[in-house]
């Protein structure tokens, strides 16, 4: 994964609990990071339904989904994220060596398998429950 992903989470759970606009601004201050990433994000998740925009002075962005529904599997998805991946593999088909010509596909499929569990993890897990663990943690240390 990558960090767009938590900003994309923290996005989501922000701007839920402000249920209203929000400047791009607003949002990279709470965020910590710019507003020109913040706007490349907010593309996605409105691409993939959980946000709309407004232009003008009062503009920004709003979400609009059900919290309870939206996961975090369906963020990655919005995103293009895939918990693990590799960009270079070991060894080489080409090889004459049993192991240096095997290792790549042996090596994918445990790649698949983590993903395929990450995301089921992910399924399980709500932005309403990230906003409920964030304030019942707020509430303990209170």
């Amino acid at each position: 994964m990558t960090s767009e992903f938590s900003i994309a989470i923290h996005t989501l759970v922000f701007l839920n609990h402000k249920g209203d606009y929000q400047s791009s601004e607003k949002i990279a201050e709470n965020v910590c990071t710019n507003p020109a990433r913040i706007r490349k994000i907010i593309g996605r998740l409105k691409s993939a339904g959980f946000l709309e925009t407004k232009e003008g002075v009062d503009g920004g962005c709003r979400f609009t989904g059900d919290p309870r529904a939206i996961t975090l599997d369906m963020v990655a998805h919005a995103l293009g994220e895939t918990p693990i991946h590799v960009s270079k593999q070991t060894g080489s088909l080409d090889m004459d060596c049993q192991i240096a010509s095997g290792m790549g596909a042996v090596m994918d499929s445990i790649y698949e398998e983590l993903n395929h569990s990450c995301f089921d993890t992910l399924k399980g897990i709500t932005i309403k429950d990230i906003d409920t663990a964030i304030f019942q943690t707020t509430a303990k240390d209170s």
